[in-house]
C-alpha cells in the first residue's frame, strides 16, 4: 500500500535527514541558555551533548529524529558545535548503541513536552485525516497535512509507512462516508436513470454521459437549443434538486473532476458498493 504513494526511495528518504534552508537553520538549531543547560550537564562527553543538541533541535524541525544522528546537515552541525565549543567532528562517534539514542530522542521528548504516537494520538490522527480526507483526495497532501498535524499535537511521528497507511484508511472512510452522506438521495429509480448515461443511447448515437458533456462548438441558434435540450433533460432527471450541501464544497469538486475525467466505462468499474464494509 505504501509504495503506491511513495516508491521505495522516496519512503527511505522520509525516514532521513533532508536539506535546512537558512530560515530553518536559524529557527531550529539555535540553543537557548535552558537548552544549554539540559544538554551540557557537566560529565557528559563532547559526542553525546553534541549528539543530544541534535537530536534536540530536529525533533521540533522534522516531527522526528532520524535513527543516524550523525548524518544531520553539516551546516546544523557546526551551528550547534559552535554553541556548545566542541568539534563538529565528534559527532562521527555519538550513537554506536541504538538504545542510546532511544534513550536521548525520549529525554529530549520530555524536555520539549512531546509524546510517542501510542492508541490515542494515531486515533485523533485519524479523525484528523477524515476530515481532511473529506476536503482532499491527493494521498501526498494528507501525508503532508498528516505531519504539520503531528508536529503541531507534538507526537513524534512514527514511520513514514504507518502515516501513509492511515491516510490510505482515511481516503476509504472518506469515501464511504460520502456514499452514506448521499444515500437518502439515491433511490433505486435515480441509480437506474444515473447508470443509464452511460450506455450508448441510440436516438443519439453515443452516450447521454458524453452528449451532456460536449460543448457547443459554435455560436448559433442551433447550438444554443442543444445546450437548452441538455437543461431540460437533467431537470427531467431530478439533477436540479440533488442536494449535495451535506458534502464539504471541495469534495463535491472532486467528484465533479472525476466524472468530468473518467470515462463511461471506468466510471461503470467504480462500483458504489466495493467500498462499503
Amino acid at each position: 500500500m505504501a509504495t503506491r504513494v511513495f516508491a521505495d526511495e522516496e519512503l527511505q528518504r522520509l525516514r532521513e535527514f533532508p536539506e535546512i534552508s537558512r530560515e530553518e537553520l536559524f529557527r531550529y538549531f539555535t540553543l537557548t541558555p535552558a537548552d544549554l543547560a539540559f544538554v551540557a550537564p557537566q560529565g557528559r562527553g563532547p559526542a553525546v551533548r553534541l549528539g543530544l543538541a541534535v537530536a534536540l533541535c530536529t525533533l521540533p524541525w522534522l516531527g522526528f529524529v532520524p535513527d543516524k544522528v550523525s548524518s544531520a546537515p553539516p551546516v546544523a552541525v557546526a551551528r550547534l558545535a559552535d554553541q556548545l565549543n566542541v568539534d563538529a567532528v565528534q559527532l562521527r562517534s555519538y550513537g554506536k548503541r541504538a538504545q542510546t539514542r532511544t534513550e536521548h530522542v525520549r529525554l529530549v521528548a520530555q524536555y520539549l513536552g512531546w509524546r510517542p504516537a501510542g492508541s490515542m494520538e494515531l486515533k485523533e490522527l485519524d479523525e484528523f485525516l477524515l476530515a481532511r480526507a473529506m476536503e482532499h483526495d491527493s494521498p501526498t497532501l494528507l501525508f503532508r497535512l498528516a505531519c504539520e498535524y503531528l508536529i503541531s499535537a507534538r507526537v513524534i511521528r512514527p514511520g513514514p509507512d504507518t502515516v501513509v497507511r492511515r491516510v490510505a484508511h482515511a481516503r476509504t472512510q472518506a469515501q464511504r462516508e460520502t456514499y452514506d452522506r448521499l444515500a437518502r438521495e439515491f433511490t433505486p429509480q435515480r441509480c437506474k436513470e444515473l447508470d443509464a448515461l452511460l450506455v450508448v443511447d441510440p436516438s443519439i448515437g453515443m452516450s447521454r454521459l458524453r452528449w451532456l458533456s460536449t460543448g457547443p462548438v459554435e455560436a448559433s441558434a442551433t447550438a444554443v437549443k442543444a445546450e437548452v435540450e441538455k437543461l431540460v433533460f437533467l431537470r427531467n432527471l431530478g439533477a436540479d434538486e440533488l442536494d449535495m450541501s451535506v458534502l464539504p464544497a471541495e469534495r463535491r469538486r472532486f467528484l465533479a473532476t472525476v466524472g468530468r475525467r473518467l470515462t463511461g466505462q471506468a466510471l461503470e468499474r467504480r462500483d458504489p458498493a466495493a467500498a462499503r464494509p
